[in-house]
């Protein structure tokens, strides 16, 4: 603590020391109160999630078999998703949740062994707590599904879970003698049938929403979901509501969801077609009805098990599909990134030593000049040949400088127009061509990449009209459109038949190449005697804000 300065502060000394003690209280204060949140914040979790089982049991009791055996067991899949997305360290919730269902077993209508009762609840536990271990062995943490192999380990993991828990529990009942022997083998297919569905249509859907709840829903809430959602409740319910067997007419509706919505979609739109079978089917309607009680409650597992299991594949094959795709194209742009960085250090390796070198021997050709004319004996031979040296160089370091700009925008040249118009003015004073370039003076919104590859296809097509074409002029010309930006290229030289394949022919490859490079449309107009034009389509970015 800070001492009070009573001879330099007066009055306020003791002000300050009480504004210290109060601060000190409600840090302490603050202390006591963390850890007791913290510490009421566990028994809250495993309330929500007895909660939550119960909840689900009470669904999964809507259309039993026998005894406590349900067609269908949602609370195998609700307990695993929980423990797997949420920690194994929840499980007391499942077993509060199991106690409950079970006491009400016991003191039913029709109440169970406590034994045989004690044996179920072991195997239920052993089925949440195991398959939620199993799984994260198979598919690891935070699974969304959208991987074949992910639903595949799904699968795995619950088929084994759930075949566990109908061992126990039929082993419980027949030791309880709630079922002979000869009813075993029926007993233990309904069991493990009924968890299997319940745990294939809420652990997928609990594991595709629990992710990013938020996108989740966006996704769905349009009108293309919500008719989606619609088709899926009327087509499952003309399946199963009538007693013609027309139960695939809700398949299409469940592509619909898988293409269309992925995960999100596709598992609720299991949710409510298994939801719907086991409602309708309760009321005694539809063609599950008319059979046994056996066979009607392995129909009803086996259309759920089937149209979940189909969805979700399919659902996880269109989700692959997509994600490869976006890798895809990250993959090119980052190899597009990488290419631009490699020709920019090229650019600046170029400018550093090759461009440096053909300045410096420019300068000595000049300096050997100047000696020579001082010369009066000098020979004219060689005053000949230094001249065209010196020509040489220049025409080296005047291809240098554009290959430069080409590969890493050379600081003297001021976006695509001004290179256009150098380019220009070089092959006018060394190649005599009269180039007339018509371009925006104040430059387009085009990315380096874009007006490098643009650049060296202007370049490649006026050096192709001086080496071939035998032109007195030619023009460049660049525009801009809504979305994309057009550069054309033309002479009045002798032109060639534009409609036969040349391969081999580099010019033209090199021209193809580099608009394939930025997505442009390259074309090429020309007939022999009418010259030749050379057109590229680069498309332009959206401009900020455009959706």
């Amino acid at each position: 603590m800070i001492p009070p300065q009573t001879e330099r502060t007066g009055g306020r000394a003791v002000s300050t020391q009480a504004q210290l003690s109060t601060v000190q209280a409600a840090l302490q204060r603050a202390t006591v109160a963390r850890p007791r949140a913290r510490s009421l914040r566990y028994p809250a979790g495993i309330l929500a999630v007895a909660v939550a089982y119960y909840a689900s049991a009470k669904l999964g009791q809507m259309l039993r078999y026998t005894g406590s055996v349900a067609a269908i067991w949602p609370p195998a899949g609700v307990g695993i998703a929980i423990l797997y997305r949420w920690g194994v360290r929840w499980w007391p919730g499942v077993f509060l949740a199991e106690l409950i269902v079970n006491g009400e077993l016991l003191g039913g209508a029709a109440p169970l062994p406590a034994g045989s009762l004690a044996g179920q609840q072991l195997g239920n536990m052993i089925e949440v707590v195991g398959g939620a271990i199993l799984l994260r062995a198979l598919i690891g943490p935070r699974a969304t599904l959208g991987r074949v192999e992910e639903v595949g380990g799904v699968l795995g993991a619950l088929a084994a879970a759930t075949a566990a828990s109908a061992t126990i529990g039929t082993v419980s009942m027949l030791l309880g003698g709630v079922i002979g022997e000869g009813d075993a083998a029926t007993f233990w297919r309904t069991w493990w049938l009924g968890d299997l569905a319940g745990a294939l249509v809420f652990l997928p859907f609990v594991l595709a929403w629990a992710h990013d709840p938020r996108s989740a829903w966006r996704r769905l809430r349009t009108w293309e979901g919500a008719l989606m959602i619609l088709s899926v409740a009327a087509l499952g319910v003309v399946g199963v509501a009538t007693q013609a067997p027309v139960t695939y007419l809700v398949f299409p509706a469940l592509i619909w969801a898988a293409f269309r919505f992925g995960p999100p979609g596709a598992t609720l739109a299991i949710v409510v077609v298994a939801v719907l079978a086991i409602v309708v089917t309760a009321h005694d309607v539809g063609p599950f009805i008319s059979q046994t009680i056996d066979r009607q409650t392995i129909g009803t597992q086996l259309y759920i098990v089937v149209t979940a299991l189909t969805t979700l594949f399919l659902s996880a094959v269109v989700s692959e599909r997509a994600l490869s795709a976006a890798e895809l194209a990250q993959a090119r742009r980052t190899e597009g990134e990488r290419a631009l960085l490699e020709r920019r250090r090229i650019a600046r390796d170029l400018h550093d030593s090759v461009s440096q070198a053909l300045f410096s021997a420019l300068l000595h050709v000049r300096t050997a000049q100047k000696s020579v004319a001082r010369e009066p004996a000098a020979e004219p031979a060689l005053t000949e040949a230094l001249s065209a040296t010196a020509e040489l160089t220049r025409s080296a370091q005047a291809e240098m400088r554009a290959l430069i700009f080409q590969l890493g925008r050379d600081a003297d040249v001021h976006g695509l127009t001004g290179a256009l118009r150098r380019h220009a003015l070089r092959l006018g004073e060394r190649d005599g061509l009269s180039v007339d370039v018509r371009a925006p003076g104040d430059g387009l919104a085009l990315s380096p990449e874009v007006e490098a590859q643009l650049f060296g296809i202007a370049r490649e097509a006026l050096a192709n009209v001086v080496k071939h074409a035998d032109a007195t002029a030619a023009w460049v010309r660049l525009d801009a459109e809504p979305r994309a930006v057009v550069l054309e290229i033309g002479d009045d030289g002798r032109g060639f038949d534009a409609t036969v394949v040349r391969p081999g022919h580099f010019g033209l490859d090199s021209m193809r190449g580099r608009a394939a490079e930025v997505g442009a449309a390259l074309g090429i107009d020309s007939a022999p005697g009418e010259g030749t034009v050379v057109s590229v389509r680069a498309p332009m970015p959206d401009p900020p804000g455009d959706g």
